[in-house]
């Protein structure tokens, strides 16, 4: 890999394949091909395991990232207990270790919806407040006169 100011590039196949064949040919330490190639200590490294555990050098990108915790069992579960449970629940239900967004966005990838709290009767109680809003009451007369408070009383003179 090339890096320059943050800049990830991924190295030709080519370019990893003089890499290791200088290496193979004693043509210098690792240290050495690293410099005379421009790329680092590590891409060489990475290269010599690469090609070592997998006998292949080209680039591995379907290996990067996270793995995923929701496996097609844990998807097999969700589907079964959707209609009866809250992400929380699911969660514990299928022992997963992960987020709550984590199961809705699965659950999105697989086409699938959700109960979002339980089936509990609606709440019979009225409106708390009359709907006008705002802030300090808006269109009600202020309490506390202009230019008076308990900060700012008038001293009075002495008469």
């Amino acid at each position: 890999m090339w890096q320059a100011w943050g800049i990830k590039k991924t190295i030709s196949l080519d370019l990893r394949e003089r890499i290791l064949g200088a290496y193979a040919a004693n043509e210098g330490t690792r240290e050495e091909v690293a410099r005379r190639f421009r790329v680092s200590l590590g891409m060489v490294k990475k290269l010599l395991q690469q090609r070592r555990r997998l006998g292949d050098i080209r680039a591995q990108h379907h290996r990067s990232g996270c793995k995923p915790r929701i496996v097609a069992s844990h998807q097999r579960q969700l589907r079964t207990l959707l209609d009866k449970m809250t992400l929380k629940e699911l969660r514990a239900a299928t022992g997963l270790a992960c987020t709550l967004p984590a199961i809705h966005y699965m659950l999105i990838r697989l086409g699938l919806t959700y109960k979002k709290r339980r089936s509990e009767p609606v709440s019979k109680t009225d409106l708390t407040s009359s709907g006008h809003g705002g802030f300090g009451g808006g269109n009600r007369p202020a309490s506390i006169q202009h230019g008076w408070s308990s900060s700012t009383n008038r001293v009075r003179k002495p008469t």
